[in-house]
């Protein structure tokens, strides 16, 4: 492990320094809004232009990257990201926001193919299942330690937007300086939502609702916390907790899925977070905070753990030969709902107030706990014994899929396309390819 964490320790340090200053951002925006008055419904609407943002960067980016190639790609997507994060503190305009967060959101998305290309390159059959796992661990360690930029003591109301800009600007340093030869963007075949459906309908229907909760969850779990009267520090400590929690259970769950009918686990897991979604409501009058934090943990792990296990669930009902291809379809899927989410939840918290959040998480976890007991009447199970490994893979664009250590067993010289332009069209007989 230490030997593959050096051969690709410029690519994670680049991954570091870009989710310690995007973790810093997304929660640094709601924080901002929420002080400013700004109505939860048109913060929302600031929110989902984000994940708009990474659903367009994933038809379109690789187009960019394509044409000048990838560590001049890299540089271009990180030096606006750098800017539109300095441009929020020029001009505190909530529509003039919501256009940064959509063009920082395509940068995100871009960024993240570029890298994830570069992995690709480095991994073989045998370390891809650790880069993946380092790749995971820098991502949600640096964005939950990003969280705790938040408590920079800010005056004037510049210095934390000129800190995220700098981090995403050294960001470019390690990358830039590398001696690697830059890849070829990785080619994946995949299908579209249509044939994903017709393969697996709690697998796609889990995917989306997955979205929701937790795109609702990064956009205005840090306007509940400012108006909840977190303050700064609380509010940091809060969206922390939420993301380390994420990480910590997803790899019990999951194997907890290998030995069960995934179904059930993916029906206990909702049931679950609905019941913790009304825990969260109920221990707002409690004047500790630690009962909110051990809530909160259980909460994160739950929310972000719906996502993989879902996946695994999908694949399940495929061939090897097809986990790479379903990949883009499913994460157009939880882009959808990501986007979503935002807008929904923030209406749900104009009319019940800032717990309204978890009233509407509580119901997008029910939806798809019902969903789930009905599609146990309707169709059978996949044996336990045919049931492949849970992989905890990361929400991010369909380039990360080709490190599943599984697609590694396919014939060396099968050859993969991509083509994310079409990953929103899919054909009747077999969808696009994304």
């Amino acid at each position: 492990m230490p030997q593959i964490a050096l051969s690709v320790s410029s690519l994670l340090l680049g991954v570091a320094l870009l989710m310690l200053g995007s973790g810093l951002l997304s929660t640094l925006v709601g924080v901002e809004l929420a002080r400013a008055g700004a109505d939860s419904t048109a913060i929302g609407f600031a929110m989902a232009a984000y994940y708009a943002g990474l659903t367009v960067a994933s038809l379109k980016a690789h187009v960019v990257i394509a044409g000048v190639g990838h560590i001049r790609a890299f540089a271009a997507f990180a030096s606006v990201f750098s800017a539109a994060a300095l441009a929020h503190a020029i001009l505190p305009n909530l529509a003039f926001w919501a256009v940064l967060r959509l063009i920082e959101g395509f940068c995100m998305a871009g960024l993240f193919m570029c890298i994830e290309s570069w992995l690709n390159d480095r991994a073989t059959p045998q370390t891809r299942g650790q880069l993946l796992s380092l790749y995971m661990i820098t991502v949600y360690g640096a964005m939950g330690l990003g969280q705790q930029l938040l408590v920079i003591d800010d005056p004037a109301g510049t210095l934390r937007f000129i800190a995220t800009s700098i981090l995403l600007s050294l960001a470019l340093v390690p990358v830039s300086l590398t001696r690697a030869t830059p890849p070829v963007l990785p080619h994946v075949e995949s299908f579209g939502i249509r044939r994903l459906w017709r393969i697996s309908p709690l697998g796609i229907f889990g995917t989306f609702a997955s979205g929701i909760v937790t795109g609702a969850i990064y956009g205005l779990a840090p306007v509940f916390g400012e108006r909840s009267g977190f303050g700064t520090a609380g509010t940091a400590l809060f969206m922390t907790v939420i993301i380390l929690g994420g990480v910590v259970l997803q790899w019990p769950l999951g194997r907890l899925s290998d030995v069960f009918d995934r179904r059930t686990v993916v029906i206990g897991l909702c049931a679950a977070l609905t019941a913790t979604s009304v825990a969260m409501i109920a221990v707002a009058g409690i004047d500790a905070q630690w009962p909110l934090l051990a809530v909160t943990l259980l909460f994160g792990g739950l929310s972000f753990t719906l996502y993989p296990i879902c996946v695994a669930h999908t694949n399940d009902h495929l061939d090897r030969s097809e986990l790479v291809q379903a990949s883009g379809g499913l994460i157009l899927a939880y882009s959808a709902g990501a986007t979503i989410g935002p807008l929904a939840a923030s209406a749900t918290m104009s009319a019940l107030g800032p717990w309204g959040l978890f009233a509407f998480t509580a119901a997008g976890a029910f939806a798809c706990f019902a969903f789930g007991l009905w599609r146990t009447r309707v169709r059978p199970p996949v044996p336990v014994a045919e049931q492949g490994p849970f992989l905890a893979l990361p929400r991010t664009t369909p380039v990360i899929t080709p490190l599943d250590p599984r697609s590694a067993e396919e014939p060396e010289d099968e050859q993969l396309s991509l083509d994310l332009q079409a990953a929103g069209h899919p054909a009747e007989g077999g969808g696009g390819r994304v």
